[in-house]
């Protein structure tokens, strides 16, 4: 006969409770205010675990070679909850602010060379969210992942810590998984394996960059009504936004033999955006949302994280050798979801998209 299971014991709150006592293993040494600082990082790291397998959720679903319109949901679900976790990391921020700056230096030296910076689950958000190696902000000895596998030579929890970082590296991306999905949406009606797919596309990307065009000459008129001899100086403006927007279309960025491939993705980002209302639209468009969402959080946590550390120990060096709070604001400015990003720049208002063709492909069966 099975026995009652108390709290306690399901969440094995005997041993959690005991992981507070820091380098020395005893919370009766630590300092007034270490315990507090323990106990918000540890928290850090336990919502890090439930958001890498709930991105990890969401990944899985959407590297199958056909994704079913009945998991889109599932997957923004998944991705949602991880984004509440990065909303309130944010606002857990503010329990580390009430540590006043004198009394964080009272313990901040046992620290070293330990750092935020050496947080192996951060890392392994990056990688699974799809950051490349060289958007990573490098730290004190270059490649962070490489200084967490040269501490873990020397840690007690190394093995554990080399197998995750290892195992990481090996992982499919969200981001992969995202653009995988996106090569395969219906423009127009048309596949990647039908027949002239290539020319439809081609004919979409030709049609909306004339209507961005039209739109940019209305957007002048505009302008030099409202400022006159003024509007000459504007102008530089929305010729180097309508440059970029054809450079975006064509992925004149990438090499030639990358370009078709990515004109498809991007033409699914931005056919999906434009006719959002179609109601086999409104869930990838939602899915496209949600990704979004989660980067923008994740880099609005990481601006407040700089911003605490600022509050805390101004332009010091970090413990474990960055730069500090230099070091902090790197880390928020790459951009994972480049394409996601970039397609709202170029979005039009609905009466200015070129007209649907082949509407039926998009609504609801009968």
């Amino acid at each position: 006969m099975r026995r009652n299971t108390a709290y306690w014991d399901y969440l094995k709150l005997d041993r959690l409770l005991l992981l507070q006592g820091g380098v020395e293993g005893d919370e009766s040494r630590l300092a007034p205010d270490e315990l507090h600082f323990i106990v918000s990082h540890q928290v850090h790291e336990l919502w890090f675990k439930l958001v890498l397998k709930e991105v990890r959720l969401g990944r899985d679903h959407l590297s199958a070679p056909r994704v079913p319109e009945e998991k889109v949901p599932y997957v923004v679900h998944h991705l949602r909850r991880a984004c509440e976790i990065f909303r309130l990391l944010t606002e857990q921020v503010r329990v580390l602010e009430t540590l006043i700056p004198q009394d964080f230096l009272d313990f901040r030296d046992k620290l070293m060379p330990a750092s935020g910076f050496q947080s192996f689950q951060m890392r392994e958000i990056e990688l699974l969210l799809g950051l490349s190696e060289d958007d990573r902000a490098a730290g004190p000895l270059g490649d962070p992942m490489e200084e967490i596998l040269r501490l873990a030579q020397e840690s007690p929890g190394g093995d554990f810590v080399r197998h995750r970082v290892t195992e990481a590296r090996r992982q499919p991306t969200l981001r992969a998984a995202l653009l995988e999905w996106l090569h395969r949406t219906p423009i127009q009606g048309s596949g990647p394996g039908d027949e002239g797919d290539a020319e439809v596309v081609d004919a979409f990307l030709a049609d909306y960059l004339a209507a961005v065009e039209r739109s940019t000459a209305a957007r002048w008129s505009q302008v030099q009504r409202a400022y006159g001899p003024a509007a000459a100086e504007m102008r530089w403006q929305l010729d180097e936004t309508l440059g970029e927007t054809r450079a975006f279309l064509q992925a004149v960025d990438l090499p030639e033999e990358e370009r078709a491939r990515a004109r498809r993705v991007r033409a699914g980002v931005l056919f999906i955006e434009s006719y959002r209302e179609l109601p086999l639209l409104a869930w990838p468009r939602l899915l496209l949302d949600t990704v979004v969402e989660l980067e923008q959080l994740l880099v609005v946590w990481r601006q407040r994280h700089a911003r605490m550390a600022e509050r805390l120990i101004g332009r010091r060096t970090g413990t474990g050798g960055t730069a500090g709070v230099d070091y902090l604001d790197q880390t928020a400015r790459p951009r994972i979801f480049r394409e996601l990003w970039a397609v709202r720049t170029l979005l039009l208002p609905r009466a200015a998209v070129p007209p649907l063709r082949n509407p039926e492909s998009y609504g609801f069966a009968r």
